[in-house]
This record gives structure tokens, C-alpha cells and sequence, in this order.
């Protein structure tokens, strides 16, 4: 069963949530870039090929690379991210496995050198927002459609 379907008010209430979270990650100069990065790894990480497809388009349209992109999964051991991109990536992956706290320490320590309190607080709720769309398209099982472009 789709679960967004089945109980439309809760998932309208997560668009919301999501809403403002994109809101709140602009007002704290976290760029579209950096949001949608944070969206597909934290669905790399959950397994979620819903969200990666919707997220991969949607780091296209706001003018992420394709190369940035396949290379993503590996992101520390390139020099292709930014210095913020970095530490948003790891806060998201932190937030992703809260289990690990020593993964958690070390993402505070990296983001508080290259965020502000508003960025960091951003690219938490990111994290945290995209980590409930993909438990809501894993469990719904929603499908990874064919596109007419390929």
C-alpha cells in the first residue's frame, strides 16, 4: 500500500515539513545544490530508488553535474565538493546513522569550522526530512518508473 495515499493528511503534513525546511535551509544561504546533495546521499545511504530518481533530476535542474553526481557514493575521496558541500554531507550522513557517535562528533567538528549555526541546524533538518520521504517510499514500495527519455 502507498502510505502517502492512505493517509494523505500525514503525508501532506511531511510536504510541509519539507517545505519549510527548504525554506529555512535558503534563508540560511545552504544552497539548492548542497540541499539536493544531502537529499541523494542520505537515499543512497536508506537504499531509497524512489528518492534518488526524484533527487538526481531535481540536482540536475538546479545545476549539479553529472560527473559530481556519479561520484557522490565516494564524496570523500574526491576534491570535487566544496568545503561546505563536505560538511553538510557528513551532518547528513551522521544524522542518517545516529548510532555512530564518534561519525557524529566528528561531523559537528568539521561543520562548525565551514557552517554557520543556521547552516548547520539546515543540513540537519535536510538530513532528517529526506531520511522520513525515503522510509515512507521504501515501506509504500513506490516504483522507479521508465521515463520516455530513458
Amino acid at each position: 500500500m502507498f502510505i502517502d495515499k492512505q493517509s494523505p493528511q500525514a503525508f501532506h503534513a511531511l510536504v510541509q515539513v519539507s517545505e519549510a525546511v527548504r525554506a529555512t535551509a535558503s534563508e540560511a544561504g545552504l544552497g539548492r545544490t548542497a540541499v539536493e546533495l544531502i537529499n541523494l546521499r542520505v537515499s543512497q545511504l536508506n537504499g531509497c530508488a524512489y528518492c534518488l530518481d526524484v533527487h538526481t533530476a531535481a540536482a540536475l535542474r538546479a545545476g549539479e553535474s553529472p560527473r559530481r553526481l556519479g561520484v557522490l557514493n565516494a564524496w570523500r575521496d574526491t576534491d570535487l565538493f566544496t568545503p561546505v558541500e563536505r560538511a553538510a554531507l557528513a551532518l547528513a550522513e551522521a544524522t542518517t546513522d545516529p548510532a555512530d557517535a564518534a561519525s557524529q562528533a566528528s561531523a559537528y567538528e568539521t561543520a562548525r569550522q565551514v557552517l554557520s549555526e543556521d547552516q548547520i541546524s539546515a543540513a540537519i533538518w535536510v538530513a532528517v526530512t529526506i531520511n522520513a520521504f525515503n522510509r515512507v517510499s521504501i515501506m509504500s514500495k513506490h516504483p522507479v518508473k521508465p521515463s520516455q527519455a530513458g
